[in-house]
């Protein structure tokens, strides 16, 4: 399946429309992009972060993982969960959950140490759009399909996309 690095789709892959990316035109390893749009992240009401300085995080068969800068996260709404994960590109992540309610588990990661390829991310926060209410410029993200990966599903990415149902292979 790793065939497919960004250079060329697979043909069971969507065609992107105008406006649309395809997570199968990402790179392998995954880059770095800034975005400049407004990017919210609340519970209820409670604003936990809004950044216009996000950085995506891009890799094949992936939707966007969207990273900000510590500055526009309120921390103190956030406090250390149990757990840890590694990632083969960025690093041991470390995990966040919300202050008013750690019994929901993480609803956040980081990574304070990362790899020297993903330094410009070091500290900033991605969060679950599962868990959390996440906005990219006023759109509601969707949360990436299978419960374990953290991507931001958006009207302009197309796949299909890693954690549909057939894609545990990837």
């Amino acid at each position: 399946m790793w065939q497919y690095r960004g250079q060329k789709r697979p043909p069971f892959a969507d065609e992107p429309e105008p406006g649309q990316e395809s997570v199968w035109d990402y790179p392998r390893p995954p880059a770095l992009v800034p975005d400049d749009r407004l990017v919210e992240v609340r519970w209820g009401e409670l604003v936990i972060a809004a950044s216009m300085r996000a950085i995506r995080v891009l890799e094949t068969a992936s939707p966007p993982t969207f990273y900000l800068p510590p500055g526009d996260v309120q921390q103190e709404r956030l406090v250390a969960a149990p757990g840890a994960s590694h990632c083969e590109w960025k690093g041991a992540a470390r995990y966040w959950a919300l202050a008013a309610r750690p019994d929901l588990g993480a609803v956040g990661w980081s990574y304070p140490e990362p790899t020297p390829a993903f330094e410009t991310i070091r500290d900033y926060l991605s969060f679950y759009p599962a868990k959390l209410t996440c906005l990219v410029a006023g759109e509601r993200v969707r949360p990436q399909p299978g419960g374990f990966y953290g991507g931001w599903l958006t009207s302009e990415i197309i796949g299909p996309v890693k954690g549909e149902r057939g894609t545990g292979h990837w």
